[in-house]
């Protein structure tokens, strides 16, 4: 059966904007492009530690079941959520479905009508999502302008009026990451509720991986941190770190972790064991702090750095504007063996388009020095 018409069109502007998304083809080349920043997502240890706690527990169900709430609360959960909430130095930590599902879940459910949502400007789909999902009011300021926000705040500032500050501490599409003291200063100035997403902090800052706000030492003043799975842990799911009250709430009222199956006791088992690692790879930890340096000052070697978003994180972004262009280099970096991905508009504002390097406990100075030499060659 044919796509509707206007849905074909969709596609077909997709397309003449050398926009269109496809699947890719797995292959065999040096990563520069997955989240695996610390290669938890293939160590075999964690598989085959995973495989035996679950036979040390006499686990040996496939799936949940049901709904947490139902049938799927299975005792891996209380187990997995109490290790997290105590590496993370947090009251409680309620674990969902995905990043997305906590997202989605979280801002749908917590702010209220007429409370008032200020968000950096390029905050995760996940979280404009939920926004869009909440009857609150939200606006959003200039991407880690603190300065902006500030003046939103004194404009929306009221004691009848709930507020919350949304940011993240590491961008997954600049790689950059908010100053985190002013903004807790200026949030407490407000009396706002700060909410932060630590998706692309959880295993690269801190001397654990513990993320952004711990390595400051400024969690305690964050209402929400949502720790996401799938990048740094190198498995699934994504937790909510907060008070009881606010654990208690969602699972009340987030109807993503309400209306869905939970997640399998081999998936919990999973984060318990790699949050488990997570606690003793000082020496991989070290390695990804070693290659984020050294990445650095090649750029400034080769005279790649203007061209490059400023981050002291895993996410590197070389800005090469037009989806043709970005899309030509990040074939030629393919072809010579080298996994690097274009961030094509809309996913980033036309003109902002980007490569977009992803580093890893496990590259070698080799390879981040041939991949930029190749760079420099294909846009010099």
């Amino acid at each position: 059966m044919k796509l509707p018409k206007s849905l074909q069109a969709k596609l077909e502007q997709r397309q003449a904007n050398n926009a269109l998304r496809q699947l890719p083809a797995a292959k065999n080349l040096v990563d520069f492009a997955s989240n695996d920043y610390i290669g938890f997502a293939h160590s075999e240890a964690i598989f085959h530690q995973t495989h035996q706690y679950l036979l040390d527990q006499n686990i040996k169900t496939n799936g949940a079941t049901g709904s947490r709430l139902i049938s799927g609360n299975h005792n891996l959960y209380e187990i997995a959520e109490s290790f997290i909430a105590n590496f993370h130095q947090s009251e409680t930590a309620l674990i969902f479905n995905s990043g997305y599902d906590a997202n989605v879940g979280f801002f749908s459910a917590v702010p209220q009508r007429n409370d008032v949502i200020l968000y950096d400007e390029l905050c995760h789909a996940s979280i404009r999502d939920g926004i869009q999902m909440s009857h609150a009011k939200a606006y959003k300021f200039q991407h880690n302008d603190l300065e902006d926000l500030q003046q939103k705040l004194i404009t929306y500032n009221s004691k009848l009026i709930t507020l919350y500050i949304v940011t993240e501490s590491v961008f997954s599409m600049d790689g950059d990451c908010p100053n985190i003291e002013q903004l807790v200063a200026l949030t407490q100035k407000h009396n706002a509720y700060l909410v932060i997403d630590e998706a692309h902090a959880l295993g690269v800052f801190g001397e654990q991986g513990e993320g952004l706000m711990q390595s400051v030492g400024l969690q305690d003043k964050v209402f929400a941190r949502i720790m996401t799975f799938g990048k740094g842990l190198g498995c699934h799911g994504a937790a909510i770190l907060g008070s009881t009250e606010l654990k208690s709430y969602l699972v009340n009222f987030a109807r993503s972790f309400i209306y869905t199956t939970g997640l399998s006791p081999h998936s919990v088992a999973t984060i318990l064991v790699a949050y488990q690692h997570l606690a003793q790879e000082k020496e991989t930890l070290k390695a990804l702090r070693n290659n984020i340096l050294f990445f650095n000052q090649e750029k400034l070697r080769l005279g790649l750095k203007p061209m490059f978003v400023y981050s002291k994180s895993a996410i590197q972004c070389a800005i090469i504007p037009g989806n043709s262009t970005v899309k030509k280099i990040a074939t030629q970096l393919q072809q010579k063996g080298f996994d690097v991905k274009p961030i094509l508009s809309p996913t980033v504002p036309e003109g902002q388009e980007r490569l977009r390097f992803c580093l890893h406990s496990y590259n070698s100075e080799a390879e981040i020095s041939n991949v930029l030499e190749l760079l420099a060659t294909f846009v010099f």
